[in-house]
C-alpha cells in the first residue's frame, strides 16, 4: 500500500509539482487521475473526513463553476461538497494529497514538502 494517494491532474501545473515532488522524496506514491476515474460520493465523504482544509476549499470555484450557475454558498458543508463533486469531478481542486487519516489540498504548492515530511 502506498504512502501517500495523490489525486492528480496532469493539466494542472500544481498537481504536476506534486507528482515531482513526491517522486523526488522517493515516496511511494499511487497516482489517481480523478477525472479519468471520478471519486464516487463515499469516497468523497471519507476524502473530507481526512481533509485538514474546509470542504468549501475541495471545491475550484472557476468558469465552469459559474456556467453551471451555482452558488459557492451552497457548497460549504460535507455533503453538498461530495454531491456536486461526484457529479461534477473537473471542480474538484487540485492536487489533493492523502497520508494516512490526514490529507491537504496542495496549494499553495509550499504545503506539498511540509505535508510530505509531517
Amino acid at each position: 500500500m502506498a504512502e501517500v494517494t495523490l489525486f492528480h491532474n496532469t493539466a494542472c501545473s500544481t498537481s504536476r509539482y506534486a507528482l515531482d515532488t513526491t517522486n523526488e522524496s522517493e515516496i511511494d506514491v499511487d497516482v489517481v487521475q480523478y477525472l479519468k476515474q471520478p471519486l464516487t460520493y463515499d469516497q468523497l465523504r471519507d476524502l473530507l473526513r481526512k481533509l485538514e482544509d474546509s470542504a468549501a476549499d475541495l471545491v475550484r470555484k472557476d468558469k465552469q463553476f459559474k456556467e453551471l450557475g451555482l452558488d459557492a454558498d451552497d457548497y460549504v458543508d460535507d455533503e453538498a461538497v461530495a454531491t456536486l463533486l461526484a457529479q461534477h469531478p473537473k471542480l474538484m481542486q487540485r492536487p489533493v494529497l492523502v497520508k494516512g487519516d490526514r490529507a491537504i489540498i496542495g496549494r499553495p504548492k509550499d504545503r506539498v514538502t511540509a505535508f510530505l515530511e509531517g
